[in-house]
């Protein structure tokens, strides 16, 4: 699950401690998980041996399953202790739905990380919690990405918008993403407007170009400050549509549907621990966003450290 350092202009638990945070990530995610993995056995063992003795009609009053609640970082309360009834149903039948769950029960925590510090927190909107785009990244990436998600950069006590980035290990990838219907075929032009053609009908869109390089001066500029030295490249993602051009964009990557399971396959597949250097390029970038936020009236002096996500749940 990739991480979500930076949300629009909200204030963000990364920009206070870039270094601790992206680990911290990893090491809560894999225990958790640990956990989790562990609960589900345990209930499909639970629920194997009241099956048996439903068989065996040693209980003809078993008409339920029981197993523990699988929600891992909902605030605890007494009847969390108690395991509750619920029909078999409910109860994840393969790993994979179990691997869905989990992932959708780490988006709120995310989020809190995303737009609240110790001592501070941002006002936000909902919606994001219903953004495929944003889900998809962080759900569908492995942790040693960091994202960036339409950042707010501060340019000479100006505000400029940023378009998506992504920082791996090997570099960094600034991207803008088309969703157009299915059969929609994206011409790709040089001047300002590429044209998105669909049934007989052709629209104009501005040209992603403009956003893209706009965030890479950005990028490269602040890097250039802090005298770091990453790789950054420029990618059109598109998974539904194809594009149609004479000769690719200069030092940009046009990613259709023909060859967007590549791309994505190569992004899954990056094995490698954080880099200082992608740590030092996401502290450098965070310097340089704007955050919105306001002091959280229950504030006290504590110390950040915690153990688990439910913990941290009271921070």
């Amino acid at each position: 699950m990739a991480q979500l350092v930076k949300l629009y202009d909200y204030i963000s638990r990364y920009e206070s401690n870039p270094f601790h945070y992206p680990t911290q990530f990893i090491r809560l995610k894999q225990e958790n998980w640990q956990q989790f993995h562990q609960s589900w056995l345990d209930a499909k063992e639970t629920v194997h041996q009241n099956d048996e003795a439903e068989k065996n009609n040693t209980n003809s009053n078993i008409n339920k399953r029981r197993f523990s609640n699988f929600s891992l970082f909902s605030k605890k309360t007494t009847e969390d202790h108690v395991e509750r009834e619920t029909s078999k149903k409910d109860l994840p039948k393969t790993k994979e739905q179990l691997i869905q769950l989990f992932l959708n029960e780490l988006l709120p925590f995310q989020y809190k990380w995303a737009t609240s510090t110790i001592s501070h927190q941002s006002y936000t909107d909902q919606k994001h919690v219903y953004d495929e785009t944003l889900t998809y990244f962080l759900q569908r990436f492995p942790d040693i990405y960091l994202l960036l998600y339409y950042p707010l950069f501060s340019v000479k006590k100006a505000p400029m918008d940023g378009e998506i980035i992504l920082i791996s290990p090997i570099g960094i990838e600034i991207i803008h993403v088309i969703k157009e219907v299915s059969q929609a075929t994206i011409i790709v032009n040089e001047g300002h407007s590429w044209k998105v053609e669909s049934k007989g009908q052709t629209q104009s869109m501005i040209s992603p170009l403009i956003a893209l390089k706009r965030t890479e001066q950005i990028v490269s500029s602040i890097l250039k400050v802090h005298d770091v030295d990453f790789p950054i490249h420029k990618t059109v993602l598109s998974e539904t549509n194809d594009f149609l051009y004479h000769t690719e964009p200069y030092e940009t990557n046009l990613i259709g549907k023909r060859n967007y399971e590549e791309w994505f396959s190569k992004k899954r597949s990056l094995q490698s621990p954080l880099k200082n250097v992608q740590l030092t390029s996401m502290e450098a970038l965070l310097h340089h966003c704007h955050s919105t936020s306001v002091r959280r009236p229950e504030w006290t002096q504590n110390d950040d450290s915690f153990m688990t996500m439910e913990s941290f749940k009271e921070t």
